[in-house]
């Protein structure tokens, strides 16, 4: 009893696939004969479908569509001109009907059932064994999205996304994968060497369509990396996070990401966002907090030095733009100085994403001539002491400060000592495009004070100028008159 007891007491083992709805099954038709009850437009769809993986595919209707027609003379299916009955099923790969009424799609699938064929009845999913799902085509790659009938429209959606991701030249370089796969292996030891040329061969493969001398470029990467009897060599990515909404991160950040053995991440960057991530990379924090207990910027170097030489592609992801306020210039150096390939992938900084969210352009040609992003802080994390505070305190001029909490009030202190009016409109941000963003709009002679409702645990970013005035005035209940209106109350009638 007591064995059973602890038995029973054990946890089960995780599954390592959840609940599927439908099985996603790829099946080759070539050749194979495919079954159509019924003349209308969407058994037409269904019929160049099958005829597009290369199905002998018959049609079994007394009157078609006249969608049919091009299908016929191009000779992609038979046109039987009568019913479907029992006797044309058996052999088949699929059977497909529109049908009428309940009662035909029931004869229908039983039908195809007793003859083991599965069966789709269109717009009928309880007499169907299999359903077509949205589809993206670069074939010989192809992506079918289903949502089990529950939402067509979401598939459709969700397809369309796809599409965007996928360029069409995607075709071409999965047909040259396939012809060249014998003789990769033939050159390349399995393992690490094949996984290296592959990486190198999708970051072409989302590029321009392959050339004439694709495959001699292609071969020249294999033996090179078969001359290599060490490590193959790696690289390293520096990816911009971009503010922390996973939806503005480039296409080229995705991929580069999903391509990754190492990530090294700032704590700023969202959880969203390393989500998209190949799941096998192994993540590392390195953030650098100011006030808080940081890695060292020697030591993440060191690191990515290390990781290179090993062989391992390294992502170093960076909230907001690399090349922004992220010492990516060090980094850049230093790996360049080891001899480490590095790149960089462009992210969305911060005060873009604040000027989208508060539907400000930063430069409106009313208001400011120029923008300046400044550092609020210098090495030691006081106001840095080589600003030109006379030229920031221009008026035709938009500045955002980064980093600027903890040195809101001595910012505010010297471009009015330096000529800025004291009602110039401040708007101060934090978590820009997460849900816990904040925000806080008045005017300079109040940013110490606007900055401690913010506060001090999160980075903001400070915009001053003009451009931010109707944020001011709708932050106090007022409405502004935009610039181009006001321009035309005073045009004379």
């Amino acid at each position: 009893m007591a064995i059973a007891a602890t038995l029973s007491k054990t946890p089960p083992a995780p599954r390592r696939m959840e609940a599927l709805a439908t099985l996603p099954v790829f099946f080759r038709l070539a050749g194979r004969k495919a079954i159509v009850a019924g003349g209308s437009e969407a058994a037409a769809w269904k019929a160049e479908l099958l005829a597009a993986t290369g199905a002998e595919v018959h049609i079994y209707a007394e009157d078609i569509d006249p969608a049919f027609e091009a299908l016929i003379a191009a000779g992609s299916l038979v046109h039987h001109a009568r019913r479907w009955d029992q006797a044309i099923l058996p052999g088949a790969a699929v059977a497909i009907c529109d049908a009428a009424t309940e009662a035909e799609a029931k004869a229908f699938a039983d039908a195809a059932r007793a003859a083991g064929v599965p069966v789709n009845v269109i717009d009928k999913p309880a007499w169907c064994d299999f359903q077509f799902g949205s589809i993206v085509n670069r074939s010989p790659v192809v992506v079918a999205i289903s949502t089990d009938g529950a939402a067509p429209i979401l598939g459709q959606a969700i397809r369309r996304r796809i599409e965007t991701l996928l360029p069409p030249a995607l075709a071409g370089w999965a047909d040259l994968a396939r012809a060249m796969r014998d003789r990769i292996a033939a050159t390349l030891a399995a393992g690490p060497q094949r996984r290296a040329f592959w990486e190198r061969f999708v970051d072409r493969a989302f590029g321009s369509t392959p050339g004439e001398g694709a495959v001699d470029a292609l071969m020249a990467d294999a033996s090179a990396i078969a001359s290599n009897t060490h490590a193959s060599q790696g690289r390293v990515t520096l990816v911009g996070a971009g503010p922390g909404d996973a939806e503005l991160l480039t296409l080229k950040a995705v991929r580069a990401l999903q391509s990754a053995d190492i990530i090294l991440f700032d704590d700023l960057v969202s959880d969203d966002v390393l989500e998209l991530a190949r799941r096998e990379a192994k993540r590392m924090l390195v953030g650098k907090r100011g006030g808080r207990e940081s890695c060292r910027q020697e030591d993440i170097n060191t690191t990515m030095i290390a990781l290179g030489k090993a062989g391992k592609h390294v992502v170093r992801l960076k909230g907001g733009d690399p090349m922004i306020f992220g010492r990516a210039g060090e980094e850049i150096g230093r790996l360049r100085a080891n001899g480490i390939p590095v790149s960089v992938v462009p992210g969305i900084t911060s005060a873009l994403a604040m000027a989208s969210s508060l539907s400000v352009s930063l430069t409106h040609r009313d208001c400011a001539q120029s923008v300046r992003f400044v550092t609020g802080h210098s090495r030691k994390g006081e106001l840095p002491k080589d600003v030109d505070w006379r030229a920031i305190a221009d008026p035709t001029a938009t500045t955002i400060f980064y980093m600027g909490g903890r040195t809101a009030g001595a910012i505010a202190s010297c471009l009015m000592t330096n000529g800025a009016s004291s009602a110039t409109p401040v708007v101060v941000a934090r978590a820009i495009s997460r849900p816990a963003e904040k925000r806080w709009a008045g005017r300079l002679a109040d940013l110490a004070d606007g900055m401690r409702t913010i506060g001090y645990d999160e980075p903001v970013l400070i915009g001053i100028g003009k451009v931010f005035d109707s944020v001011v005035m709708e932050s106090a209940g007022n409405r502004p008159v935009p610039p181009v209106a006001a321009e035309r109350l005073s045009i004379p009638a």
